[in-house]
């Protein structure tokens, strides 16, 4: 999936809350690849995001986030976030969406700095009760690439096209709030004038 590829329409079961259509009618959709259940540099990004929800969904997005755990390991490291997070154990939407898992998730010199603070950052949360080390064994691989996705829906002017994509190189490389909230800034909307 590329900017002008169209997201056929589906309903995504979140490990909790209610069904999520994506396209989403009514709101932007930004949708994000992470790793595994519990990987701490994805729990570093996924706090950026929490802090700032407000913000996102203010600005007309809804938030999915897709992991390759089984949904009975990712449901023990949702509590407290706030957007729909989807199990994804067979990598269908992986697949479907290009993302990738490489060695160079962890060997790029980008993502080292990144790597070393969301252990230190983790190792606290765990300590603190806050968040749980993830499985020692994951069937998916621990390799894998984020990638982002910004999905306009119809209620928005648009007919699930993705207008925005973002493949990652490294572990830690993605969209920030920042970026996210101009990307939808520059979203096309529809027209208020019949």
């Amino acid at each position: 999936m590329e900017p002008g590829s169209v997201v056929s329409a589906r309903t995504l079961a979140p490990v909790t809350g209610p069904a999520v259509p994506v396209p989403d009618p009514d709101r932007l959709i930004h949708l994000q690849f992470r790793r595994f259940a519990g990987c701490p540099v994805c729990n570093l990004h996924l706090r950026s995001i929490v802090r700032r929800h407000q913000e996102i969904e203010a600005a007309g997005i809804r938030e999915v986030v897709v992991f390759h755990s089984p949904a009975e390991e990712l449901r023990e490291h949702t509590d407290g976030l706030p957007f729909a997070v989807v199990a994804d154990p067979g990598k269908r939407l992986y697949r479907e969406f290009g993302v990738e898992q490489a060695r160079r998730a962890l060997l790029s010199p980008r993502a080292w700095g990144p790597i070393a603070w969301a252990l230190v950052t983790g190792v606290w949360a765990v300590l603190r009760g806050r968040e749980k080390l993830p499985e020692p064994s994951q069937p998916g691989g621990r390799l894998g690439l984020p990638a982002d996705f910004l999905i306009l829906g119809e209620g928005v002017g648009g007919d699930g096209r993705v207008i925005a994509a973002k493949h990652g190189e490294h572990a830690y490389d993605q969209w920030s709030v920042d970026e996210l909230l101009e990307l939808a800034a520059r979203a096309p909307r529809p027209d208020p004038t019949p």
